[in-house]
C-alpha cells in the first residue's frame, strides 16, 4: 500500500488564538486535541490503521468524510479546461482559473504585492504585522501558518509519513519525498535555457545560472575567494579555514566537518546500496556508480567528451577538472607555499604537509594519522599482530 499520506492535517485547532482547552492527549507524541474525534484520527497517523485510499490517485485519507471530499474533484462537473483539474464547487473552479489568466485582484496596502485569493493576502500579512498566532506547545515557537506548524512539530516528534517505495528512505515532507524520487527515476525537470543543462532541483538549476552570469557577491575574508551562493562560502571556510570535525564515525573513529559527510562515509561499513538501477536488481552504494551503470549498460544519459583525446566523463565539472591538464592550468594555490595543483582535493591533500593535524584514528590502539591510507596500512599491521580478524571495513 502506498504510503502518501493526507495533504491537509486538522490536527491544529482552526481558531489558534482562542483559549479553547485541549484535555485529549496523544500518548506517543504529546499533541493536545479539543475533540475525542480529532485525537482518534489522528492516532491513525500513527498506527496506519483503517486509512481510506483514493482509486484514482496515490492520496490516502484518515477519515472517510476526507476521501468523499477528495473523490469529488475526480468526479466533479467543474472541470477547468485549461489544465483539466476538478473541483468540488463552481467558487472553487473560479479562483483556480485566475491561476491561468494572470489576474491578482488582492493587493496588500503595505508592499502593494498582489494575490489571487484573499485568504493568501491574509497570511501575507502577517509578514508586516509579525503575526504568528500558531504556537508549537512542546517548545513554544511560534507560526504564521498552521501547515508550517504541523511540519514543525515533526522535528519533535521524529514523525517520517512519507516513504520511498524503491529503498524505503523516510521523509517528513512530501516535497522532500518527490525530490528524493528524482534519484531512482532519473527525472531532471528543471532545464537552463542557455545551455540546455539540466537539474533534478530548481535551486541546482538557480545556482548553475551563475555560471553564465559571472556573479558571485559572497566573497571569503580569509582568501577572497568568491562565491555565487552564501551556503557555499561557509561550507568553503568550514573545509579550508577550519579544522573543527565534530562528526565523529562510531564504526572507525573518523572525524568529518559535516553530518552528510559522515552519513556518506558510513555506507562504507554498513555496506549499504540505496541507489538501485530501474532497468535491472543492481544496486550502488554511491549515485555516481549508479549513473556510470545506467551510461555504460543500458546507454542512459550523455556522456562528457573531451575534444582532444575523446575520454569521457560523468559530469563537466570533471571534464572541466580534465581539460586543466591540457591547459596546464593550476588554479588552487597553496596559502602556504607557492605550489599549485588542478584540483581542490590535490590542494587539501598538499595542505596536510603544513599542519600537524591528524583526522584519521586507528580503533584498535587508538593512533592518529594524518590520511587514511596511512591509518588502513598501520590497522592492517595492528590487527595482524593482535591475532583479530579485520572487524571494520574501510
Amino acid at each position: 500500500m502506498k504510503n502518501n499520506t493526507e495533504a491537509h492535517s486538522n490536527d491544529v485547532t482552526e481558531h489558534p488564538r482562542d483559549d479553547k482547552p485541549r484535555p485529549y492527549l496523544c500518548t506517543v507524541c504529546n499533541k493536545r486535541f479539543t475533540w475525542m474525534r480529532g485525537l482518534n484520527r489522528h492516532r491513525k497517523r500513527h498506527t496506519e490503521e483503517n486509512w481510506y485510499s483514493c482509486t484514482q490517485c496515490e492520496k490516502r485519507f484518515c477519515s472517510q468524510s476526507s476521501l468523499s471530499s477528495h473523490m469529488i474533484g475526480h468526479s466533479s462537473k467543474y472541470k477547468c479546461i485549461e489544465c483539466g483539474n476538478c473541483f468540488q464547487s463552481n467558487r472553487d473552479l473560479m479562483t483556480h482559473k485566475l491561476s491561468h489568466s494572470g489576474e491578482r485582484p488582492f493587493e496588500c496596502s503595505v508592499c502593494s504585492k498582489r494575490f489571487t485569493t484573499s485568504s493568501n493576502l491574509a497570511v501575507h500579512s502577517r509578514v508586516h504585522s509579525g503575526e504568528k498566532p500558531y504556537r508549537c506547545h512542546l517548545c513554544e515557537k511560534a507560526f504564521s501558518r498552521s501547515g508550517t506548524l504541523n511540519t514543525h512539530v515533526r522535528v519533535h516528534t521524529r514523525e517520517k509519513p512519507y516513504k520511498c517505495e524503491v529503498c524505503n528512505q523516510a521523509f517528513s515532507r512530501y516535497h522532500h519525498l518527490t525530490m528524493h524520487k528524482r534519484v531512482h527515476t532519473g527525472e531532471k525537470p528543471y532545464k537552463c535555457q542557455v545551455c540546455n543543462q539540466a537539474f533534478s532541483q530548481s535551486q541546482h538549476l538557480s545556482a548553475h545560472k551563475t555560471v553564465h552570469t559571472g556573479v558571485k557577491p559572497y566573497r571569503c575574508s580569509l582568501c577572497n575567494k568568491s562565491f555565487s551562493r552564501s551556503s557555499h562560502l561557509q561550507t568553503h571556510k568550514l573545509h579550508l579555514h577550519s579544522n573543527r570535525r565534530p562528526y565523529h564515525c562510531f564504526f572507525c573513529g573518523m572525524q568529518f566537518k559535516s553530518s552528510v559527510q559522515l552519513k556518506r562515509h558510513v555506507r562504507v561499513h554498513t555496506d549499504a546500496k540505496p541507489y538501485s538501477c530501474r532497468h535491472c536488481s543492481d544496486r550502488f552504494r554511491w549515485f555516481s556508480q549508479l549513473k556510470r551503470h545506467l551510461l555504460k549498460s543500458h546507454n542512459e544519459g550523455t556522456w562528457f567528451t573531451c575534444n582532444m583525446c575523446e575520454k569521457k566523463f560523468l559530469t563537466s565539472h570533471e571534464l572541466k577538472l580534465h581539460l586543466f591538464q591540457h591547459e596546464d592550468v593550476k588554479p588552487y594555490v597553496c596559502s602556504e607555499c607557492p605550489k599549485r595543483f588542478c584540483t581542490a582535493a590535490e590542494l587539501k591533500s598538499h595542505q596536510l604537509v603544513h599542519t600537524d593535524y591528524k583526522q584519521f584514528c586507528c580503533v584498535l590502539c587508538s593512533k592518529y594519522f594524518k590520511r587514511k591510507r596511512g591509518v588502513v596500512r598501520h590497522f592492517k599491521r595492528c590487527a595482524k599482530k593482535l591475532g583479530c580478524s579485520r572487524p571494520f571495513l574501510f
